[in-house]
């Protein structure tokens, strides 16, 4: 069996959780550079689910470092059951084998039901005050400028009253 742990580097003690790994017994331990993280799924971990082969363990500290929403957590768990391996969790110990497995599914299950759809995806950062102003400029309207730049027109006026101001 081949142990392969996957490290988030989001975290600031990503340095400890590769060590901890490792120590834990991890052949492999994998980070994720935090430019590589979108909100649905991380280059590395899509990698390992591809590489990952039958009776291997996909090891992570935490289980929210695994994915960003509780669907996600069990769209892994079901790639790595489709490939005949597992996830065992460190903090606190869980795995996706035998009756522990069954119900770790079934809460996550129970959770991805109630959990709103946009849950776990990321905000978009708000645009620069200067991004706004140059759309303006250029003849777009508070409206559309909100629509391009996916954020609504209250953040848009605002940016442009802080510009006003200062």
């Amino acid at each position: 069996m081949l142990r392969i742990g996957y490290v988030s580097l989001r975290d600031a003690r990503s340095a400890d959780d590769t060590a901890a790994l490792k120590a834990f017994g991890c052949h492999v331990v994998r980070a994720e550079e935090p430019a590589s993280l979108t909100a649905d799924e991380s280059a590395v971990l899509t990698s390992i689910l591809d590489f990952i082969g039958e009776g291997d363990q996909l090891v992570v500290m935490r289980l929210e470092h695994l994915a960003h929403s509780t669907r996600s957590v069990l769209e892994v768990i079901d790639r790595l059951d489709e490939r005949g391996a597992t996830l065992f969790v460190v903090e606190p110990e869980l795995s996706s084998e035998g009756a522990c497995g069954r119900a770790l599914r079934a809460a996550l299950q129970a959770v991805a039901a109630v959990e709103p759809a946009w849950a776990g995806r990321r905000r978009r950062s708000a645009p620069a005050a200067e991004e706004i102003k140059a759309l303006q400029d250029a003849g777009v309207g508070p409206v559309e400028i909100a629509r391009r730049l996916g954020v609504s027109r209250m953040t848009v006026w605002r940016k442009l009253r802080a510009l006003e101001a200062g």
